[in-house]
């Protein structure tokens, strides 16, 4: 029998349709009363009237409660007072099990006492609106980049080789060596591209950062395009053209969760190509300007990227970095063998870093020496620098943490939101 979803009711409207799900809240007004129901898809007020149900059913009022779960019969009305602008006046309820003692109830809750139960907390309003975006948000990434050509390669999660650094590393025994939970799949994407031309990876990622802020988790999913025959300019234009396409996909196809979380999408709006693009060292002169006492060379705080991004009424492209501050791999500016031909995309409102990335290093002599000056072991790198032996090419590429880009486009506070079961520095459970 085919399922009918709140999600579609509206094509059932004065039919007669069976729901399946769960009891939200209840409220009464005597002869009458009212179940506010979820199903996974959307929300929906019955209407029990003891004139037209069963007194079995009509009792129902006093027996169930938040959480139970339910299956609904009913006639679907159009109500343009209750939300969604349908509700169904129920003829029958076939209880599954009464919930008895449900753990999060509408009073307020601490976080870690919401966190213990995450796998509870998931169903509240808010909740489900953050991961139904998320869930936007994956499809918009993958539309675009499949739209545009490119192809989806994964990169494997356990690998011999460091991306990022070797302090942020989770190792793993792997038979009678040790393996690495991945950092990146950049590397695996760089040698994909001498295949498919453009690529994209999109999968988890671990970093063992003991970070205790609102914008880290330990486990999180990026997406990492890479290009062949692309520079750092036209890399640049590719990532203000996808997080574009994404914000707009956002507005288009999650007003409804937007109007729940309150998001003012005032600002979003605006977030078209092109980006202001400023150099690091104009970056630097900025936080000067604006009382930061900033060393040079230094990589950007939280407070550091709301000050630069609170300059702009859109996301702002940071580039050409002190090449001490970024990975082994990105290539040197030809004009100022000092300066990285890196990328930062930093995020209105004070959301931060939403996208990395930069053109690779293509020379293998060059790449070799920068291996050795990060202190990184060459044996794990030997098929990375074949790809420099055997057709190198100028080529770049860029990361994007999914949840900071759910963080941002929701209006949440915190990243552990974003993700169904979050992992940080003290949280391995649920």
């Amino acid at each position: 029998m085919q399922h009918i979803y709140i999600s579609n009711i509206a094509d059932y409207e004065g039919q007669e349709v069976t729901l399946h799900g769960w009891v939200y809240n209840i409220r009464s007004i005597g002869k009458i009363w009212f179940m506010i129901f979820r199903d996974g898809t959307g929300l929906i007020q019955c209407v029990v009237v003891r004139s037209e149900v069963d007194q079995a059913i009509f009792e129902l009022e006093a027996k169930l409660t938040q959480e139970s779960s339910v299956s609904v019969t009913g006639i679907v009305r159009k109500d343009d007072r209750s939300s969604g602008g349908y509700e169904l006046g129920v003829k029958s309820i076939e209880v599954h099990q009464y919930t008895e003692n449900y753990p999060i109830s509408p009073k307020e809750h601490g976080t870690a006492f919401l966190m213990d139960n995450r796998h509870l907390w998931l169903r509240s309003k808010k909740q489900h609106a953050i991961i139904r975006v998320r869930h936007q948000i994956v499809k918009a990434c993958r539309d675009f980049f499949d739209d545009n050509g490119f192809t989806l390669v994964d990169a494997p999660i356990l690998t011999a080789n460091v991306c990022e650094g070797t302090t942020s590393l989770f190792s793993v025994d792997y038979f009678d060596t040790t393996a690495y939970l991945t950092q990146s799949g950049q590397l695996y994407s760089e040698a994909t591209i001498g295949a498919h031309g453009k690529v994209y990876c999109f999968g988890p990622t671990f970093r063992a950062e003991k970070s205790k802020t609102r914008r880290h988790l330990t486990e999180f999913w990026m997406v990492e395009p890479e290009m062949a025959y692309c520079d750092l300019d036209e890399n640049m234009e590719w990532a203000e053209k996808f997080i574009s396409y994404v914000v707009q996909w956002c507005l288009d196809h999650c007003q409804t969760e937007l109007d729940i979380l309150e998001r003012d999408t005032t600002l979003l709006e605006k977030v078209t190509p092109p980006f202001p693009r400023i150099t690091y060292d104009k970056a630097a002169e900025i936080l000067k300007e604006n009382g930061v006492d900033f060393e040079y060379g230094s990589d950007f705080g939280s407070a550091d990227e709301t000050i630069l991004s609170a300059q702009y009424d859109r996301p702002v492209m940071v580039h050409r970095w002190p090449v001490e501050t970024k990975a082994f791999y990105m290539k040197l500016d030809p004009k100022n063998p000092d300066l990285a031909l890196g990328v930062d995309v930093l995020a209105p409102e004070g959301y931060g870093e939403i996208i990395g990335g930069g053109q690779r290093e293509d020379d293998h002599d060059t790449l070799v020496e920068r291996i050795l000056r990060h202190d990184l072991p060459m044996k794990p790198f030997q098929w990375y620098l074949d790809l420099r032996k055997y057709g190198t090419i100028p080529h770049s590429g860029f990361g994007m943490g999914l949840e900071r880009a759910v963080t941002w486009i929701t209006g949440i506070k915190h990243i552990r939101e974003t993700i169904p079961f979050p992992r940080t520095i003290y949280r391995l459970e649920p």
